[in-house]
């Protein structure tokens, strides 16, 4: 029964993240994990910037303390939840936890935000620097500069590469550590999980990148970030057409996107960014701006058509039908294995 009583928690703390999202009453553990994580790098950095080796090995034990101390304040909840026979304060933390774990109205508002302010104002100066700047709060690379036509496609890239890292990641990690409970209380949990995922995947998106410092101090965050989304990713990949008008060129979606996707450097964001490339049918890719180096991604689907307000909201509109099709998948299988 445990594993069937932390699901219905499970439904409830994602019905919570689609209703109200974060609440602003509670600290985020992601801003707890973004503390640590900075605090320790600026440290190596200022102290050791010159220095190759102790940045690798320094950003070894950022990435697994952080993944550590996560992952072991999530066992301790769950412990403590099963081991007082389903407390309702301990079922409570375990509630707002695997919802803190989970960004789809975070994700969606932000991005269709942006969408609503391009389509719905007349773009002059103030405008358009609001719309920068809002941007640039969702993507790593340097917009204050873009286009409204390089806006809309930041943002629609960053809306399908952050849908598995925010959402679809969390949701396979937190359905895998209910799985593991039906065997063991003692098996990593579905908040244990949880709150691992979104270490690594703060770690990713704080110190992962290739230039500067960081292509040593975030090596390992990037790379445990990689195998950790590898999953995830392809199961995006082959469930999305299940959810949209385009089901009846299965293969051949899937197919092209795999292709395209597999042109980028990383091994889940092209792939993520493709199928919903070309299922909405839009054209990503081709030059932004990081730091001072301009950076040419590959083409995802050549032929499709430029990112507007509309495919930002139908690719919100994928996203929620797909984050169903996989609860409804995740109840089928669970109910199976309670019966086991």
């Amino acid at each position: 029964m445990a594993e069937i009583n932390l699901f219905l928690i499970f439904l409830g703390s994602i019905g919570f993240d689609l209703l109200i999202g974060d609440p602003r009453f509670l600290i985020h553990p992601v801003q707890v994990i973004g503390f640590y994580i900075k605090k320790i790098s600026n440290y190596l950095i200022n102290n050791f910037g010159e220095n190759k080796n102790i940045l690798f090995w320094g950003g070894f034990i950022v990435a697994i303390s952080t993944i550590g101390i996560s992952f072991g304040l999530g066992k301790l909840i769950e412990l403590s939840y099963l081991q007082s026979r389903n407390h309702f304060f301990c079922g409570l933390l375990i509630f707002f936890g695997l919802s803190s774990c989970i960004a789809t109205k975070g994700l969606i508002s932000s991005v269709k935000e942006i969408a609503e302010l391009i389509e719905g104002k007349e773009i002059n100066n103030q405008n358009k620097k609001i719309i920068q700047e809002k941007v640039q709060r969702i993507v790593s690379r340097d917009v204050r500069s873009s286009s409204i036509k390089h806006l809309l496609r930041s943002s629609t890239e960053s809306l399908t590469e952050n849908s598995v890292d925010g959402i679809f990641g969390p949701l396979f990690w937190i359905f895998i550590g209910i799985v593991f409970m039906n065997f063991s209380i003692f098996l990593p949990g579905p908040l244990s999980l949880g709150f691992s995922y979104k270490a690594i995947s703060t770690l990713d998106s704080m110190i992962g990148y290739k230039y500067d410092y960081y292509r040593y101090l975030g090596f390992f965050s990037a790379k445990i970030e990689d195998i950790f989304t590898f999953v995830p990713s392809r199961l995006v990949l082959i469930t999305l057409p299940l959810v949209s008008s385009k089901v009846n060129d299965y293969g051949s979606i899937i197919k092209k996107s795999y292709l395209d996707g597999k042109k980028y450097d990383s091994p889940n964001a092209g792939i993520s960014e493709a199928i919903f490339a070309y299922i909405s049918d839009v054209k990503l890719g081709g030059k932004s701006k990081y730091k001072k180096e301009i950076i040419e991604k590959p083409i995802i689907n050549v032929t499709g058509d430029s990112c507007t307000g509309e495919k930002i909201k139908l690719i919100c509109q994928l996203i929620l039908r797909l984050q169903f099709l996989w609860i409804i998948i995740f109840f089928v299988l669970i109910f199976l294995l309670s019966q086991v």
